[in-house]
């Protein structure tokens, strides 16, 4: 499976100390079922660990993901900063997965290259 993340999220990620082995374990979780939330057209929301500390009061971040072919990770916030996301929010992710879990590996180079997505390294 290629895991990716957005612009923002690697930003996101550099912050706050998640690495790519973190967002691989994630995404992994995520392929085994073991997920926190579906929110519909192959949009999660998966917690992730803060460093020295679990899940619960770690980091909730929302992927795009394609069983057994990609996971894009698009956005993330700390559980003491934000609950949730807003419906609207759903929404925008849901078109962007619909787009970009279809994109051909063509699509996939050309947009890694342009720099909106950064591949996650195994």
């Amino acid at each position: 499976m290629r895991i990716f993340k957005s612009k923002w999220f690697v930003r996101f990620a550099r912050k706050n100390g998640l690495d790519d082995a973190a967002l691989r374990a994630a995404a992994e979780e995520i392929e085994a079922g073991n997920f926190d939330a579906d929110l519909g057209g192959r949009v999660y929301k998966q917690r992730i660990a803060r460093g020295g500390q679990g899940k619960r009061g770690g980091y909730r971040t929302i992927v795009l993901f394609k069983r057994g072919e990609r996971a894009f990770f698009m956005y993330g916030f700390a559980k003491n900063k934000r609950d949730t996301i807003t419906n609207d929010e759903v929404d925008f992710y849901k078109a962007f997965a619909k787009k970009w879990l279809a994109y051909s590996e063509a699509e996939i180079k050309a947009a890694v290259e342009a720099g909106a997505f950064l591949e996650v390294e195994e």
